[in-house]
């Protein structure tokens, strides 16, 4: 009898049980903008094949490549639940991210409006001539159906078009993802696009861009785009196999755009209010050049701890140094390699400012590339109103992983007759080639880079030395010696100007407010801290930060001058002993007027010349 009641209850199940997830039916998105203008969307999703019971219904809280909460449930309001008839379910909220749809048939026909107004790789911007959307801010899902297929049909305004890695269905009028994950690493941009498409080593390389400028404008920018991807394929043997034999750069240069760059799967998510001309074009090209790199490092070799993505919490990975600071150092160079940039002009926008902030940055001194990495909840777009002392604790995991990449591709070329690029290449084959399902089928540990640095070098010592000092300890690396043989220099940026190394806030008074005072700079030894009014330096007021500028001019380093400062305890003035302007920069031997040998040229060109053949 028992054994009846469990095969009865068996058959009554829905059919889907009996299916993989893959072939079960697809979640389906209906998008509409009736109301644009004033940045709202009408979503739509329809659950089929619902288990019975309460049907929990979600919005993310984190995004793929953003590892702070975001809680993108805060714009979504009007929410409707009907069953498959047109029947009013019962919607409740068990918490501050979802609501449970209880008393279905089956069906649940699930209705919101989205509100949007950030154009950027995290949010969603709607207007009357845009929609730039972010899924895990735009879609919601539903527990226990993640491994379903999903399809999206966009209801869009005359004119527009759609750009994003989703799978297009002509026939449908629809766009197809395999699993939610892939369906929320699938940023899409909606508006009249502007179309630049090429093949390369055999795969679709796409730009699709809106923006204000001319075509002559986009071609320019789209031709130094292809030289950037040509160089990053010559590092790894080719490009990836991209799921559906397409890589789309999704780019939003308009006015109403914050800037922001987010790496996908086979796409990228670009936004600035930055032209493509002049100096906005190479901004934008660099963060086309991070983020190319990223197909590589990060979306396929990805570090374990953030496989498979947690939508409904905060992320952490140990391993943001390497999969973010890494392809920090690589974007620049490979504008270098593609002859964006010239020796001086990397020198100057990218060499000094890695080398600059790991040796001038209190943070680096204290903690290592690890702990930087482990902060990115924290950092990460994240949202705070209290002060915090991040300026003395903290530096980035894309500068410190990017200044570690540069003193180890150093290190490789002058000990060891290998490079950075073959110990990439390396990890590609071990950790990124092999892909299942559409992710990683061999995420990475640290342990993992670490025994690939071995291999590369065929010194397991080394690697172990190079792990324990500079990535779980912060002990930082000589970059003179290090630059040297690339014919480079370190030195001061503002040799013999002497400073107050502040960061200062000049008020319609002619006093001036202090942020946060760096550990070792003059304020800080002197007891002054943030929110401490300065009202005289030398018994006159700042007034500006010109004037203050050339009275510390007429001052040397190791100058102490009288400081009257208004802090919390109350008016005092303090002794403060001035220090050279700490900014370093890198320069090469040509530019500091030194003489560069041969081998010097021979160095440097076989690291920042093309690969590209």
């Amino acid at each position: 009898m028992m054994r009846k009641t469990a095969a009865l209850l068996l058959l009554g199940l829905p059919l889907a049980f009996g299916r993989p997830a893959a072939a079960q039916a697809p979640i389906q998105y209906a998008v509409a903008f009736p109301n644009a203008v004033h940045h709202e969307a009408r979503v739509t999703v329809t659950f089929t094949e619902v288990p019975t019971g309460p049907l929990q219904v979600r919005m993310a809280r984190s995004s793929p490549g953003r590892y702070a909460l975001h809680e993108f449930a805060k714009n979504v309001y009007d929410v409707q639940a009907t069953d498959s008839k047109g029947k009013v379910l019962s919607v409740v909220k068990p918490d501050p991210y979802g609501w449970d749809v209880t008393g279905h048939d089956g069906t649940v026909r699930f209705t919101y409006t989205l509100f949007g107004d950030r154009t950027d790789g995290t949010y969603a911007g709607i207007d009357s001539r845009h929609a730039h959307l972010n899924m895990p801010a735009t879609l919601a899902f539903a527990r226990g159906l993640e491994q379903r297929p999903a399809e999206v049909k966009f209801d869009m305004p005359a004119g527009w078009t759609v750009a994003s890695q989703l799978r297009p269905d002509a026939a449908k009028g629809t766009y197809y993802a395999p699993n939610m994950q892939y369906l929320m690493d699938s940023p899409t941009s909606l508006g009249p696009q502007k179309v630049r498409s090429w093949q390369e080593k055999g795969k679709t390389i796409e730009l699709q861009v809106l923006h204000d400028g001319t075509d002559a404008e986009l071609d320019a920018y789209a031709n130094n785009t292809k030289k950037v991807v040509k160089e990053a394929a010559a590092i790894f043997g080719g490009l990836p196999d991209y799921d559906f034999g397409r890589y789309t750069f999704v780019a939003n240069y308009l006015p109403q755009t914050s800037g922001d760059g987010m790496e996908h799967r086979n796409s990228t998510s670009l936004t600035s209010n930055r032209p493509l001309r002049g100096p906005g074009a190479i901004d934008n090209l660099g963060t086309v050049s991070h983020e190319f790199f990223h197909s590589w490092n990060v979306e396929r070799i990805r570090p374990k701890d953030l496989e498979p993505f947690n939508f409904e919490q905060a992320n952490m990975s140990s391993g943001l140094w390497f999969a973010e600071g890494f392809t920090q150092y690589y974007g620049e160079l490979l504008l270098r390699r593609a002859g964006v940039y010239s020796d001086d002009e990397y020198c100057q926008e990218a060499l000094s400012g890695l080398v600059g902030a790991m040796l001038t940055s209190p943070g680096a001194k204290r903690y290592s590339p690890v702990y930087m990495s482990q902060q990115a909840p924290f950092v990460d777009a994240a949202a705070a109103i209290d002060p915090n002392n991040r300026s003395n604790t903290y530096l980035s995991y894309y500068y410190i992983g990017g200044a570690n990449a540069l003193a180890l591709d150093l290190e490789l070329r002058q000990r060891f007759k290998t490079d950075l690029d073959t110990y990439m290449r390396t990890l590609w084959k071990q950790h990124g080639e092999p892909q299942r399902n559409y992710a990683p089928a061999n995420p990475y540990t640290l342990a993992d880079l670490q025994r690939v640095l071995g291999q590369v070098t065929k010194d397991t010592a080394f690697a172990g030395q190079f792990f324990r000092q500079h990535i779980f300890g912060h002990e930082l690396p000589n970059y003179e010696a290090l630059l040297a043989p690339a014919g480079m220099l370190v030195r001061p940026a503002k040799a013999g100007q002497a400073s107050l190394a502040a960061r200062l806030q000049f008020n319609p008074d002619s006093t001036a407010t202090l942020g946060g005072t760096l550990m070792g700079s003059p304020l800080y030894a002197a007891g002054l801290d943030r929110e401490d009014v300065v009202l005289k330096l030398d018994g006159k007021k700042p007034i500006n930060a010109k004037e203050l500028q050339t009275r510390l001019a007429a001052h040397k380093p190791g100058d102490v001058v009288q400081v009257e400062v208004k802090a919390r305890d109350g008016v005092r003035t303090v002794p403060v002993t001035l220090m050279e302007d700490p900014t370093l920069e890198v320069v090469t031997y040509e530019q500091a007027g030194k003489p560069v040998s041969k081998a010097q040229k021979k160095f440097r060109a076989a690291w920042l010349s093309s690969k590209a053949k």
